[in-house]
């Protein structure tokens, strides 16, 4: 959870993800929806999906028990360099580096490391420097104290190199380098992208809901059918949620009725347009609202839910947005 997620954030998700799921063996076979449902809102889903193959590993190569050595660790699914040095020293006092963001920008004033950080490949030049500096004896210490001095005194924003306990070794600081490290690239902005999302309600009153069982950005959730309408974006495979990318919403519409066989009413009704932005993906969906009175759509992923039983299915952050843009157009409190 740490990995990408800030602590105050984290906390209470631990604690409920530890009430549903306290074992490994109860992680390695918990359902798909269930870990989506209990990761919901803290994003980077993959996450959670490795930690379900990494306990499934524990299980079946280590008896149950959490590996102590190096090697094994980082041979767990969805352990990267960094978390298997802190775990290794933090767990179990291996004088294993743990190379985060923080820690780089650190290393990089510390010598004036003239290497871009957000390059990945040149993580093994900072990795090979803390082999030398951590402290083989108090490695856990060692690390975490790096990465707290990279977070707070180091910081990226209004850092305090005045503050600094390794002021005195700083290279950037006694050279009045500060402002120039870490060397980092700018981030490429997100590609734009319109996607059209389906509201559709039967005379019960439950909406339609549909479950992506492809691979994307919205994989494993449930959410209102979503497809991909030209205009910006012309790699639809990203889009994760049709292979298909229309030219209009009335092709959608077409296409929508007669691939599930649902007669829909099509309304009128206007809705303010969603917007959600992933690490390389800017969303913009535009809501479309109809009304059927086709009892089951021809299609296993989809499904008609009520309002009342929407907090039992998984929802990504774009689903809340449209429920919540849905509901501003209709006016429901």
């Amino acid at each position: 959870m740490l990995q990408q997620t800030r602590v105050d954030t984290v906390i209470p998700y631990y604690e409920r993800f530890l009430n549903y799921l306290p074992t490994v063996h109860d992680l390695a076979h918990a359902s798909d929806d269930l870990l989506l449902k209990l990761w919901e809102g803290l994003g980077y889903y993959s996450r959670v999906r490795n930690m379900k193959e990494a306990a499934q590993q524990i299980l079946e190569r280590h008896g149950g028990q959490f590996p102590s050595r190096h090697e094994d660790i980082a041979r767990l699914k969805g352990i990267g360099p960094y978390t298997a040095g802190a775990i290794s020293s933090i767990a179990f006092g291996l004088p294993e580096p743990a190379v985060d963001g923080n820690v780089m920008r650190v290393v990089s004033r510390l010598f004036e490391v003239d290497y871009d950080i957000g390059i990945p490949s040149n993580r093994k030049i900072f990795q090979s420097i803390m082999e030398v500096l951590i402290d083989p004896h108090y490695p856990g210490d060692f690390n975490q104290a790096m990465m707290d001095l990279g977070s707070d005194i180091e910081s990226p924003v209004n850092p305090r190199p005045e503050e600094s306990p390794v002021k005195d070794f700083s290279a950037a600081y006694q050279h009045g380098t500060m402002d120039r490290y870490p060397i980092k690239a700018p981030k490429k902005r997100p590609i734009p992208q319109r996607l059209q999302a389906l509201i559709i309600r039967n005379e019960q009153g439950e909406f339609l809901l549909e479950k992506n069982e492809e691979k994307g950005l919205l994989s494993g959730f449930w959410h209102f059918p979503l497809f991909e309408l030209q205009g910006h974006s012309d790699d639809s495979k990203e889009a994760g949620e049709s292979a298909i990318v229309f030219s209009e919403q009335r092709d959608v519409k077409k296409w929508f009725a007669s691939t599930y066989g649902l007669e829909i009413d099509w309304e009128e009704n206007v809705y303010p347009k969603v917007q959600h932005i992933f690490s390389h993906r800017k969303w913009t969906i535009e809501i479309l609202s109809g009304l059927s009175k086709k009892e089951c759509p021809n299609s296993p992923h989809l499904k008609w839910v009520s309002v009342s039983d929407f907090h039992e299915y998984p929802f990504a952050k774009p689903q809340h947005k449209m429920w919540d843009a849905f509901r501003q157009g209709e006016r429901i409190e």
